[in-house]
């Protein structure tokens, strides 16, 4: 294969050959295309050459690594968290109840993270939108083989996965950063049908105190379906709704499907029809698919002129109250085929500088990318001063520019809770840091047993969720009997104390491309033992370890630790159905008090360290504070602080060493936990933190 130096050292991209770069289409990963296509200068030369050849219409590629490498990432993808083995389809489909055999979901990542045998790293991407096979199945050898001509473009080999990472985030971007609130638990169903319903659970929560930031409305709130409208009987005044749930401190936010209604009179098909925005056949006239509303058409947002229209509607819709948007069937998916979408031979009437006018085999992968790009720009036109929280369910690889996701429509049983684990970390691994499962499972019934250990879990991930389908049982956290609830309560508690610390792992992740939620050989990558365990996994220096399996609790499991001092704590919270904390020697971690809602906290409140002293005395964390929405913290607005710690004699001190941003420090009271082991620990309550770097 030819190759070029592009973005950055030690980054390569590789062509077929010269016609075949001439034929490659554009770049829908890149944030920035043209860093694809422009050469950089450099002396660095490749250390992984492809083997590349053109079988009729397919590209193939082969690349040979050293035995005993390890491979991960390939984006959305169920089963086990090491990929040697198993085989991958890029093509998002409409995947209810998948297993851990299902070779396409929801999204689509054309991309395999490499760990190499001394723990240095390498990805691999291949920068195709068309429908794209991964085949791990031979030792230490990843292949891809697509339509039509594409390149392959390498990261590294670096010296770790996280490098690896953030080199990658330096072509597709990074997670776009999340209002506060958006990491708060949040609770949905299909469907809480009317304005009533709503409240009456989110006031539960309230009453129980049982922390709750979001409630989610699924498609039943629309009049028939159709996108955009509220149903007049169940929804009267979506508005005041919103504005009672704002004043107990949450959040709503709405579902919106492509499937556009056919229908003379309403008007989003209306305006839609005149602005000639809709997927035509191959004979020109709109295509036309079942969904929930009957025969819809569907928008192209591969046109600029759909996303302006798409994202005008948007703009209305936030006038209602909308905080959020959800993103759902956008593979996109449509009954009654037994590809489960639309036809190939459909026509999109691309803009230029993206491919121009394509079939939807080209297109396909990247419409629920696009979809969610136009909700999100949509959502930014209707208030500049607040950052657009949006769901989507199908995504390309760069869809955190726009969107949060999640693992789809999972099954309420213990191999899908134990699934959740290396979902969530194959999504980060492959850019998306922003995700969960259906805590509880989607569809089925969970036991209390099951619901706890999931909430448990759940609740320290990244995307925080509880759903469920029509016609289950009820999957509130109270819904499962008292210890059940109290559980879940634990649980929640215990993120919402920890959110300092994971905004602050946002903002990292933001700011520099690191996962927020990491495989535990993160933390050693050179040791083999811990490539592929799946019970466990690092936020920053705090590591979770889980059970999921129902006879056993967390406390009773064998958790595989990383090399140096791990120190257990909790909060005074320890039950069996929830993860085992530890915390790496070295670290400090930040955590706030327990609340019910982020609006509920203040920066004068207390500010908590939690001390894990290594083998030398030292420790060392950060806390990232701003106003928690909005884009103050791109012009200064902000305060990061490091915190270090050092033992003498005895005597631990506790120092800010240096801080950034414009914030002065709040006044407010300093609660110091040091970990002595054994779960025990010593406090200190300073009562002022001052404002000077220098003061111990």
């Amino acid at each position: 294969m030819e190759w070029v130096r592009v973005l950055e050292e030690g980054v390569f991209r590789f062509d077929a050959s010269g016609a075949a770069r001439a034929a490659a289409a554009p770049s829908f990963s890149f944030a920035e295309p043209r860093r694809r296509e422009a050469a950089r200068e450099g002396a660095d030369t490749p250390a992984v050459v492809p083997a590349c050849h053109v079988v009729g219409d397919a590209q193939k590629v082969l690349i040979k690594l050293p035995a005993g490498t390890s491979f991960y990432g390939t984006g959305e993808a169920s089963g086990p968290l090491e990929r040697t083995g198993k085989r991958v389809f890029t093509w998002n489909t409409d995947a209810w109840g998948f297993g851990p055999g299902t070779t396409s979901l929801y999204q689509s990542h054309p991309w395999v993270l490499a760990v190499l045998p001394d723990g240095k790293a390498l990805g691999v991407l291949a920068d195709t939108t068309q429908r794209c096979e991964i085949d791990l199945r031979e030792e230490s050898t990843i292949k891809f083989s697509a339509p039509s001509a594409y390149p392959i473009v390498t990261f590294g080999p670096f010296n770790t996965p996280s490098e690896v990472m953030s080199s990658l985030s330096h072509a597709i971007g990074t997670v776009s950063m999340p209002p506060k609130w958006s990491l708060g638990y949040q609770q949905c169903r299909w469907s809480y049908d009317s304005s009533e319903k709503v409240l009456k659970v989110v006031r539960t929560f309230r009453e129980k105190g049982i922390p709750c930031d979001v409630v989610w409305m699924d498609i039943d709130y629309m009049d028939g379906f159709r996108c955009f409208t509220f149903d007049s009987s169940r929804f009267p005044d979506p508005k005041s709704m919103v504005d009672d749930l704002h004043s107990i401190g949450c959040k709503a936010i709405w579902m919106l499907d492509p499937g556009i209604k056919k229908e003379e009179g309403y008007f989003v098909y209306e305006t839609g029809s005149e602005n000639e925005v809709w997927i035509q056949k191959a004979d020109g006239s709109p295509f036309i698919g079942e969904v929930w509303p009957g025969d819809c058409v569907f928008p192209d947002f591969t046109c600029k002129r759909t996303r302006t229209w798409w994202a005008s509607l948007v703009k209305d819709f936030i006038s209602n109250g909308v905080d959020g948007i959800w993103n759902d069937m956008n593979e996109p998916a449509v009954f009654k085929s037994t590809t489960k979408t639309m036809p190939v031979s459909n026509i999109h009437r691309g803009d230029d500088d993206i491919g121009g006018v394509q079939n939807h085999s080209y297109y396909h992968n990247v419409y629920g990318m696009l979809m969610a790009r136009s909700t999100y720009e949509g959502m930014a036109k209707a208030n500049t001063e607040k950052r657009p929280f949006v769901l989507t369910r199908a995504g390309f690889i760069g869809s955190q520019r726009y969107a949060a996701t999640w693992t789809g429509d999972n099954l309420s049983n213990w191999e899908h809770l134990h699934m959740s684990v290396p979902m969530v970390l194959q999504l980060g691994l492959s850019g998306q840091p922003l995700s969960g499962p259906d805590i509880g499972g989607f569809a089925g019934n969970a036991t209390p047993k099951l619901f706890g250990r999931w909430m448990g879990l759940g609740a320290l991930f990244p995307f925080s969720r509880g759903h469920t389908e029509t016609g289950s049982i009820d999957h509130e956290p109270w819904s499962f009997g008292e210890e059940c609830e109290e559980v879940c309560r634990l649980a929640l508690l215990r993120r919402y104390r920890l959110l300092p610390h994971i905004y602050t792992l946002f903002y990292f992740s933001h700011m520099k491309g690191t996962p927020v939620a990491a495989p535990v050989f993160f933390a050693d990558p050179q040791d083999p033992e811990l490539r592929k365990i799946e019970t466990s996994f690092l936020l920053g220096p705090l590591l979770v370890c889980a059970s999921t399996v129902p006879d056993k609790g967390a406390h009773e499991c064998s958790h595989k630790l990383p090399k140096g001092n791990w120190l257990p704590f909790d909060f005074g919270d320890s039950h069996p159905d929830l993860p085992v904390l530890f915390l790496q020697g070295g670290a400090i971690l930040p955590i706030g008090r327990p609340i019910k809602h982020v609006g509920e906290a203040s920066l004068e409140d207390d500010l908590s360290l939690i001390i894990s002293l290594d083998e030398n005395g030292k420790a060392e964390g950060v806390l990232f504070e701003d106003a928690e929405d909005g884009y103050g913290f791109t012009q200064g607005n902000y305060l990061l602080t490091y915190y270090v710690a050092e033992l003498h004699s005895s005597v631990v001190s506790v120092k800010v060493l240096k801080t950034e941003g414009s914030w002065r420090r709040p006044k407010r009271n300093l609660n110091i936990s040091i970990l002595l082991g054994g779960g025990a620990m010593v406090c200190v309550l300073l009562w002022v933190l001052l404002s000077h770097p220098d003061i111990n």
